[in-house]
């Protein structure tokens, strides 16, 4: 069986970091769908005047990102690029039910959260410290990648092909979720001030829509420095 595995010494840089997890085993992952359509846009309209230089759920990231190395204003965590987009522009493609229920939690709770199609994992699902060796195909290019050493990356220990560079910046195509997709890993990624009872809301809420309007089929879980794998039934 495959496991979620958040490395060691991840921990000892971040030890209050927390992924709530959400595996699905079968989903009707429609690719548009109105109700949840409504939902995005309520969340869009809402979040729209956030300040992005001041509101503390994203300096933590950016402090999370400086530590690694990386330079968050120029490769920035998900949940600050999706901000972003939405200043710019108040609405967010459709790309099918599941990823769409997953950008309106992300939105709303302030945090990163995204997934993978885990049939095109061959290993382990593991969050931790890049040696550069590891493979990224970026989401939407035919480009192959290395990360640099000491990146935070989130990878399949086998292939060791990269799920999502730079910690949550940016998604590989290989594991993309789509219309097909049957076999899912949903992550919601916390760092204080998100409290962990913060994130097992974020993370319940988001599995009760995904069972409500996509008829999943849902397992959740908790990683952090006192759980750091889960297998995947």
């Amino acid at each position: 069986m495959k496991k979620i595995i958040i490395q060691d010494n991840l921990f000892d840089m971040f030890p209050d970091f927390r992924r709530e997890v959400i595996i699905v085993r079968s989903v009707n992952n429609r690719p548009s769908y109105k109700r949840i359509r409504k939902l995005l846009k309520k969340e869009i309209d809402r979040r729209i005047d956030i300040e992005l230089d001041t509101e503390p759920r994203l300096l933590s990231w950016d402090q999370a990102h400086k530590k690694f190395g990386s330079k968050p204003r120029h490769y920035m965590p998900s949940i600050r690029a999706l901000l972003k987009r939405i200043k710019s522009n108040p609405a967010l493609p459709f790309i099918n039910s599941a990823v769409a229920l997953f950008n309106y939690t992300s939105l709303k709770y302030c945090l990163p959260c995204g997934g993978d199609d885990v049939a095109a994992i061959e290993g382990d699902l593991v969050l931790g410290i890049a040696d550069g060796s590891e493979t990224f195909q970026a989401l939407g290019s035919d480009k192959i990648e290395h990360p640099q050493p000491g990146e935070v990356i989130y990878f399949d220990n086998i292939t060791k092909n990269i799920m999502c560079r730079r910690w949550n910046w940016r998604n590989g195509d290989h594991t993309k979720i789509e219309v097909q997709s049957q076999f899912l890993v949903i992550n919601l990624d916390c760092l204080p001030p998100i409290t962990p009872e913060t994130g097992i809301q974020a993370r319940d809420e988001l599995a009760k829509l995904l069972a409500e309007h996509c008829d999943a089929e849902i397992e959740t879980a908790s990683l952090h420095s006192g759980c750091r794998d889960v297998t995947i039934p």
